[in-house]
């Protein structure tokens, strides 16, 4: 089994925070995804930076930008996969991000690294199924799940799609337009998971818009896993760099008890 299948367990609603690969502190990247991973995250999404990441919001992209400021590519990001497995081996990592830095790496490179360093599976935002089925068959042939969006705008022929090729989880952005933008509308989540379900037989998890305990709560309760981005982004930003791993440690302490308690109204039933 997969360390990405292990982390969906039944009844269990996961959690999967989001940050930038060397922001805000290029040092301290690993071991602020060793706290999280310490403090409840099930999967990890680490950003690659990319200087035009047109689905994110402000939040990210200035996070993005930091990072590249610093020198933060592709070969520093898998450099931080290969420290972080040295010390954990069970938390599942993603790689998410753009066509254009894996491309300029090299794809095929890109796919033998990424499975040598320890990552499990890879989101390309700006890769849609219908282009990038010869791309999620590499990824398979090594043991990477290849992770796809769908959003409110997705139609029946698009989900299918993406059941077919998809393995991991999908990821569903709740909202339309860019990271860390709108309102969550928890009623139209709890309208389309339904209907992605029909399509897509790996857990279904859900981000843009979730901010805080209750709004994570109002998502699990009909999604299988919860994901978080901006807000950890923005609450990392203003830390020092010895306060950076307990801050995000502490908030993601704090949404995997209200996880909990969703995971035990539904144990209750």
């Amino acid at each position: 089994m997969s360390r990405i299948a292990a982390a969906f367990r039944p009844g269990r609603k996961a959690l999967v925070p989001y940050l930038c690969a060397g922001d805000p502190f290029a040092d301290a990247t690993v071991e602020v995804m060793l706290a999280m991973a310490r403090a409840g995250a099930d999967v990890i999404e680490l950003g690659v930076p990319f200087s035009d990441p047109m689905a994110d919001g402000p939040v990210i992209q200035k996070a993005s930008e930091r990072a590249l400021a610093k020198g933060i590519g592709m070969t520093q990001v898998l450099d931080y996969v290969r420290d972080f497995r040295a010390k954990n081996d069970t938390t599942p990592l993603v790689l998410m991000g753009y066509a254009n830095p894996i491309e300029r790496y090299g794809v095929d490179r890109f796919i033998a690294d990424a499975k040598d360093t320890g990552v499990d599976g890879v989101l390309v935002v700006d890769y849609p199924p219908e282009e990038a089925e010869a791309f999620a068959s590499a990824l398979k042939r090594v043991g990477l799940d290849p992770i796809f969006l769908l959003a409110p705008t997705s139609t029946e022929e698009r989900m299918q799609s993406v059941g077919r090729i998809a393995s991991g989880y999908v990821y569903y952005v709740s909202l339309k337009g860019v990271t860390g933008a709108g309102h969550l509308d928890t009623a139209a989540v709890a309208d389309m998971v339904p209907r992605i379900r029909k399509h897509v037989s790996v857990p279904v998890g859900v981000g843009f818009g979730i901010r805080d305990a209750v709004s994570a709560q109002a998502v699990a309760r009909v999604a299988d896993a919860v994901v978080i981005g901006s807000r950890l982004v923005q609450l990392m930003e203003t830390q020092t760099r010895d306060t950076v791993a307990p801050a995000a440690a502490a908030f993601i302490a704090e949404i995997r008890a209200a996880l909990d308690v969703v995971q035990h109204e539904g144990a209750g039933r």
